[in-house]
Parts: C-alpha cells; structure tokens; sequence
C-alpha cells in the first residue's frame, strides 16, 4: 500500500519511480526512471508492460467520478447539472494523480515488497 501512494520503488520502498515526484509536472508525468538504484528493480518490465494501467486507470476515474457524485449530489445537495460538471472537473484536475496511481497499482500486481531487496543486490553488484 505504502508503494502505491507513494510512487516509491514497489520492492525496496527506498526510491520514487517518476523523474519527477509531483504529477502536476505534466511534461513529466510518464518519466520514469531506468532501474531502482537501491534494489535493482527494472520500472519497465517489458516493452508495453504499462499498457495494463489503462484498465486499473478506469477503475480508478470511476471511483474518482462516484466520490465526487457523492460529495456534490447527495452531501451539498446541488442539481444534477452541477453534479456533472463537478464529476467531469473532478476528472480533469485529477487525472495526472490517476494516471500515477494506476501505474503505481499495476506495478504493484507483478512485484511484491522484499524487505532483503537491498542486500540481496548489493551481494549480486559486489
């Protein structure tokens, strides 16, 4: 969990997996680095592999879209007409963070937490 709100490394925890941390930087929001420069850990498995992300990304654009439904509809009570348009705003202004998130969730589908991580590469690298 801690990886996937953080954009840290999913195996080590040590280091963020973006060039940049803040998603806000929108020339930057895909720039990921490399390798883990802690544990080793290859981001890109293979070529495509974030592919993937689109369908978590959906889910994630759906529960966005049903908190903000939530909020201005039923909680604030407003019509249904500024209930659309606070769904579709609350999209806009949140999409780099979705974007992130899903590749933080897809990532972590496919490489669980090694707390030895770290040691096990610095015993392969030396």
């Amino acid at each position: 969990m801690y990886s996937i709100l953080t954009g840290n490394c999913p195996r080590c925890h040590e280091e963020s997996m973006y060039e940049k941390t803040n998603p806000y930087a929108l020339s930057k929001i895909f720039s990921m680095n490399e390798r883990c420069s802690h544990c080793g850990l290859k981001y890109k498995i293979e070529p495509s592999f974030f592919y993937g992300a689109m369908y978590v990304s959906y889910a994630v654009g759906i529960a966005f879209a049903v908190a903000a439904f939530v909020i201005s509809f039923l909680f604030i009570g407003t019509t249904l007409l500024t209930t659309f348009i606070s769904i579709v705003g609350t999209l806009i202004v949140f999409m780099p963070v979705i974007i992130r998130l899903s590749r933080n969730i897809w990532i972590n589908f496919f490489v669980k937490y090694d707390s030895n991580a770290i040691k096990k590469h610095q015993a392969i690298k030396g």
